[in-house]
């Protein structure tokens, strides 16, 4: 079965457009890629390929490049999806396929954010002449990649720890990852929930918000500024939700024996 149950339940690794409408759609690409020579790590390559694209789609200034960049991102996740699928249903499924999984969601989401800086630039079609101003957002885009790169890298590590002390494989569960209901990250976390703004430095949240701040400049005349404020903002809002990331598990029961169980 190409959607087990144990897939489609998973609390922390389905994105929110898979549950939407991305795995009504997938198994239909993995119908057509399944009698053909490509394997599931040939169709996460390809996904990789298409995250790669999306960030140099966000390096055309204006409305156009941030569009296109959206819709290679849904190709992404759509390979993404298919990936896994073509995996389960020729019983291929390996390490070598998590690991390129892997590789592909790190480096596509640095390679968009480090797009976001030098979109804001203003390098590309040469709508800023100051050097130190360029280099100055094109550092928010830098800052922002290794936030967003830390902050993905913190759940790698919980798993590399429990592996080094012993313990058994952290289950994808909401128990695993809770934190004491009365203490102040409870409190904070339930209000993530409601405001989940923590979730905007993945490929997909990330260019659709760049496509609604390039309608927004677009509109207002003004579409560089409006590309600057966002990478200012992104970049300043990362610190936070990896600090805050970060307290959570040490928190929970991630690194403790119990969270095996």
């Amino acid at each position: 079965m190409a959607q087990p149950p144990e897939v489609l339940a998973r609390g922390n690794a389905e994105h929110w457009t898979g549950d939407l409408y991305l795995r009504r759609l997938s198994p239909h690409l993995t119908r057509a890629l399944i009698p053909t020579p490509v394997t599931a790590n040939g169709v996460t390559w390809l996904m990789m390929v298409a995250g790669w694209a999306a960030a140099g789609a966000l390096l055309v200034p204006g409305l156009w490049g941030a569009v296109l960049g959206a819709l290679l991102a849904q190709l992404q996740m759509l390979l993404d999806c298919s990936d896994g699928e073509i995996a389960r249903w020729k019983g291929l499924s390996g390490a070598v396929g998590v690991f390129l999984d892997k590789v592909g969601h790190y480096t596509v989401e640095a390679a968009i954010a480090l797009a976001l800086g030098v979109r804001a630039a203003g390098v590309v079609g040469g709508r800023e002449s100051d050097p130190a101003t360029a280099w100055r957002y094109a550092f928010l885009g830098a800052l922002l990649a290794a936030g967003i790169l830390l902050n993905k890298s913190l759940n790698e590590m919980v798993h590399a720890s429990r592996a080094a002390a012993g313990l058994g494989r952290l289950p994808d569960t909401a128990q695993a990852r809770a934190v004491p209901a009365g203490s102040v990250l409870g409190v904070l976390r339930r209000a993530a929930r409601l405001v989940p703004f923590h979730r905007m430095f993945h490929s997909i949240e990330m260019t659709l918000l760049t496509l609604a701040v390039a309608v927004v400049g677009a509109l207002a005349g003004a579409d560089l500024a409006a590309a600057r404020w966002q990478v200012l903002v992104m970049a300043a809002v990362i610190l936070p939700v990896t600090a805050g990331h970060l307290a959570a598990i040490l928190a929970s029961s991630r690194l403790r024996g119990e969270a095996a169980r």
